[in-house]
C-alpha cells in the first residue's frame, strides 16, 4: 500500500497527558515559604537581590546550562602533550558559565560586603535557589565565602590581599597570581587517607622556608574540593603542631605551585564540581593563624560551610519539591488532575509542610550568624550542627518521595529528580557525617554551655503554637 496510514493509527501514536517542561519561573516569588523566612529574618532590601536570582536561575537557560555540565563533567589533565606537568582541571564552557552567573550576583561574598543585617539571610538563601539550577557550582561558592572569618587569621598582607579579591571578585578562570586577579576563589585540602574526619592525624608537614612564615609542604591529601581554586586552606604538621596554611594554585611570580592532581574522585553526584586527590611536592604556604592552632582556625570556616549545607538541603527539597507538583498539576489520572486526588494531595502536602519548616529553621540559623550578641553567636554554633545532622539525613528520603510522585517516568535520566537523588546525601557527608556532628554537639555542650540554652529557648518560643 501506498499513501498515508490511516488517521485512527495515526490517533494512537499522539502524545498527550503530559506536563509542559519546568522552567520558565521565578524561584523565588514561586516559594512562599522560602520568601516568608527570608523577609521576615532578613529584612525587605533582600526581596530585591533574590528575585533577581530568582528570575534568572529558574530560566530556561540556566537550567539548561546545569544539565549540561552534569553531562560533561570536568576531566583532569595531568600532562602536555610532552609530558610536562600540567595539573589542570577541564570544565565544560556550561559550568564556566555558571560559576560566572554565580559571583555576578554575589553568592560568594553578599554576606561580608552587604554592611547590613541580612546579608547571611541574603546568602543563604541565594545558595538555595541556585542550586535548584545546579549544585555543584554551589561548592566553591560556599568555601569561597567561608575563607574570609578564616583569612582574617592571617598576616596583614596576606589578609588584605585575598579577601580583596574575594569580596567584590567576579569569576576569573585564568591561571594567574592572585594579584592580577578580578576575582578569587578559595578550595579546601584538610583529610588525608589515614584520618579522615581525625584530621590531627594528618602527616603532611610544613618545613620553614623563609621570612613570612612560609613553609614548603609534602603530603597527600585525600580530599581536595574544587582543585582548580585560586588558593586552598589546609592543615599540615608544623614546627608547633598542627597548623592552618593558605596555599596559593600560582606563585607570585607566576610559576605553578606543586601540587599535584593524583585523580578526580567519581563520586555518586555533584558530577559538575571536580574534587580531588592531591599531594603536595614541597608546595609553597603562607601561614594563617597561630602555629599550632590550625583545628581552632579553619573550623571558622568549617563552621559557615555548615550552614551552606543546610542552605544546599533546602535547594535540593525546593527543587524536588517543586518538579514533583509541577508533574502533579499537569497530569491526568482516573479522572482528574494528580493534583486533586486526596492521596497524592495528602503526600504533597506532607513534604510542603516539612519543606515549610526547614525553610524557616536555615533561615533562621542565617540570621543567627548574623548578629554579634552571645546569646544568637551561642545559637549560631550549637543550632547549625543539630540542623545539619537533622535536615541533611531527611534530604534522601524526602527526594526519593518526590520522585516517585511522578512515577516511572520520575526514574528516567531525562529528568531532574535522578541527578537530584544523587546529590540529596552529599550534604550529610561533607563537613562532619553524622556521628561526627553529634559528637560535636556534646563538645559544644561542654564548652559552652550557653548555646544549648539558646536552643532551648528558641524552641521554647514555638511553645503552645499551632
Amino acid at each position: 500500500m501506498t499513501g498515508a496510514p490511516p488517521v485512527a493509527e495515526l490517533a494512537t501514536h499522539a502524545v498527550t497527558n503530559q506536563p509542559p517542561d519546568y522552567g520558565g519561573v521565578d524561584l523565588f516569588a514561586t516559594d512562599a515559604a522560602l520568601a516568608e523566612a527570608a523577609l521576615r529574618e532578613g529584612g525587605a532590601w533582600v526581596g530585591a537581590p533574590l528575585h533577581d536570582l530568582g528570575r534568572e536561575a529558574g530560566g530556561i537557560d540556566l537550567l539548561a546550562l546545569g544539565e549540561a555540565a552534569n553531562r560533561h563533567p570536568p576531566e583532569l589533565a595531568a600532562f602536555d602533550r610532552y609530558g610536562q606537568r600540567l595539573d589542570e582541571v577541564r570544565f565544560h564552557p556550561a559550568y564556566d558559565a555558571l560559576m560566572a552567573t554565580a559571583m555576578r550576583h554575589g553568592i560568594h561574598d553578599v554576606a561580608w560586603r552587604a554592611g547590613r543585617t541580612g546579608g547571611h539571610v541574603l546568602h543563604a538563601a541565594m545558595l538555595a535557589i541556585f542550586t535548584q539550577a545546579e549544585a555543584g557550582v554551589m561548592c566553591p561558592m560556599s568555601m569561597t565565602y567561608a575563607s574570609v572569618p578564616a583569612l582574617r587569621h592571617a598576616a596583614p598582607a596576606v589578609r588584605d590581599l585575598w579577601i580583596g579579591r574575594i569580596v567584590g571578585g567576579v569569576y576569573d578562570a585564568l591561571l594567574r597570581p592572585v594579584a592580577d586577579k578580578q576575582g578569587a576563589t578559595v578550595g579546601m585540602a584538610m583529610t588525608e587517607k589515614q584520618g579522615g574526619s581525625d584530621v590531627r592525624a594528618n602527616t603532611t608537614r610544613a618545613e620553614p622556608d623563609g621570612a613570612d612564615g612560609a613553609v614548603r609542604l609534602v603530603g597527600h591529601k585525600w580530599f581536595c574540593s574544587a582543585p582548580m581554586s585560586d588558593g586552598f586552606l589546609t592543615l599540615a604538621q608544623g614546627e608547633a603542631g598542627l597548623s592552618c596554611y593558605l596555599v596559593p594554585r600560582i606563585l607570585p611570580d607566576g610559576t605553578r605551585n606543586a601540587i599535584h592532581l593524583q585523580r578526580l574522585k567519581d563520586k555518586l553526584g555533584n558530577r559538575s564540581n571536580a574534587s580531588a586527590e592531591i599531594e603536595y611536592h614541597g608546595a609553597w604556604a603562607l601561614p594563617v593563624g597561630a602555629p599550632g592552632r590550625g583545628v581552632a582556625t579553619i573550623i571558622e570556616m568549617v563552621h559557615h560551610t555548615r550552614l551552606d549545607t543546610l542552605a544546599g538541603t533546602l535547594g535540593i527539597m525546593r527543587a524536588a519539591l517543586a518538579r514533583a507538583a509541577h508533574h502533579a498539576a499537569h497530569r491526568r489520572a482516573f479522572q482528574r488532575r494528580l493534583i486533586d486526588q486526596p492521596a497524592m494531595a495528602a503526600v504533597l502536602a506532607d513534604l510542603a509542610v516539612e519543606y515549610e519548616a526547614a525553610a524557616v529553621l536555615v533561615m533562621r540559623l542565617a540570621r543567627a550568624f548574623d548578629a554579634a550578641d552571645g546569646a544568637e553567636s551561642a545559637l549560631a554554633r550549637l543550632g547549625v550542627a543539630l540542623g545539619k545532622f537533622w535536615l541533611t539525613r531527611r534530604c534522601p528520603g524526602f527526594v526519593a518521595e518526590c520522585l516517585e510522585c511522578l512515577g516511572g517516568a520520575g526514574y528516567i535520566e531525562e529528568q531532574a529528580l535522578p541527578r537530584l537523588y544523587r546529590e540529596a546525601p552529599l550534604n550529610a557527608i561533607w563537613e562532619g557525617s553524622g556521628n561526627v556532628i553529634a559528637l560535636d554537639v556534646l563538645r559544644a555542650l561542654a564548652r559552652q554551655p550557653a548555646a544549648g540554652a539558646a536552643v532551648l529557648a528558641e524552641i521554647a518560643a514555638a511553645r503552645g503554637g499551632h
